[in-house]
């Protein structure tokens, strides 16, 4: 995926070990190398459920390649683990699985450069008869100059929204909870065909859109970005609170997209409160970009199939006041303190 790039993987001939590696001379003498490490969690158990496992792999690069380039850093290359109960009879899943790893690297432009399959029999559990876990690191490089660190961030900055339409890979354990409680433990069974390929949407890896605006190793910036937010665990509060606590500012947020449908059928299921879906699910914002250049930031996202759009304004203060959209009082302010 890399060729010609920092990253491309070298393959001696004659060389009966196998051995691969990148060559890395001649690199910028601030030049700075990092490792982010992840894993798919709990939404594994989605795909035995629905036997499905072709977009995992998105799940999973997702989270340890956007994780990177929220700092301003270039994911250049991926290690995973995948540990399984058992091979037997299950061959064609790993080959589903591993179909998916290389689209999805695809989609991140970063090189796989190793990995390792372990068979652990009861050790890995989970729903049917094949279960898995996977886990991956993400080797990022960037000068250290050009790491995006939020210290300037100041209010006036507008804040842009890229969309996301799935749940990505977290928050899933409450909408398991609440799909049991509704319809038992077999609740896969019982829910319709398109929401189960809703639950099981792989996630929309950023990575590769946000070098297009900040410039790979070696190319020159499109846009200046002063802060980027992956919105993971804790949603889009406490994620972006994160962020603006390191200057002291706060952010009002009244144009967020709208969260996906089955995200709002979970929530009404489950009678969560507006308040702790957007501390819990992304509610439809993947990651959150702060600039002054929004108009840049949404050309480029748009140049790559991403929708964006400018979604507030960083503010003084440390509360965070976003507009919700949830089903439980949409249009209500929520506050969230900097803590």
């Amino acid at each position: 995926n890399r060729r010609g790039l920092l990253g491309e993987i070298v393959q001696p001939k004659n060389d009966f070990s196998g051995v691969r590696y990148v060559s890395i001379g001649d690199l910028e003498p601030d030049t700075v190398m990092g490792i982010n490490t992840d894993g798919v969690g709990t939404k594994v158990e989605l795909a035995e459920r629905f036997s499905r496992h072709s977009t995992i792999a998105h799940d999973l690069l997702a989270m340890v390649c956007d994780d990177a380039v929220r700092d301003g850093a270039e994911p250049v290359l991926v290690g995973n683990i995948l540990d399984v109960n058992s091979l037997g009879g299950n061959i064609e899943i790993i080959r589903e699985l591993a179909g998916g790893l290389v689209d999805a690297a695809r989609k991140a432009n970063v090189t796989v450069l190793n990995g390792e399959l372990a068979e652990l029999g009861s050790r890995i559990g989970g729903y049917g008869a094949f279960n898995y876990n996977w886990g991956a690191f993400a080797v990022w490089v960037r000068s250290k100059n050009k790491l995006i660190t939020g210290l300037d961030i100041l209010p006036g900055d507008s804040i842009v929204a890229l969309r996301e339409r799935g749940f990505r890979s977290n928050g899933l354990s409450l909408v398991r909870k609440i799909l049991i409680e509704k319809y038992g433990e077999d609740w896969h069974g019982a829910v319709e065909k398109s929401f189960a390929e809703e639950l099981l949407l792989p996630s929309e890896i950023y990575s590769g859109t946000v070098m297009k605006m900040i410039g790979a190793y070696g190319e020159e910036e499109r846009c200046t970005i002063k802060g980027m937010v992956h919105v993971t665990g804790g949603g889009v509060p406490g994620k972006l609170a994160r962020l603006l606590r390191r200057t002291g500012c706060g952010a009002v947020l009244k144009g967020l997209f709208e969260p996906p449908e089955a995200m709002k059928r979970v929530q009404e299921w489950g009678n969560v409160t507006d308040r702790e879906a957007y501390g819990t699910w992304n509610m439809g914002q993947g990651m959150l970009i702060v600039t002054q250049e929004a108009e840049a930031v949404m050309g480029i996202a748009k140049e790559n199939g991403i929708e964006a759009k400018v979604a507030g304004t960083v503010v003084s203060g440390k509360e965070i006041v976003l507009e919700s959209k949830g089903v439980e009082a949409p249009g209500t302010l929520l506050k969230y303190g900097s803590d």
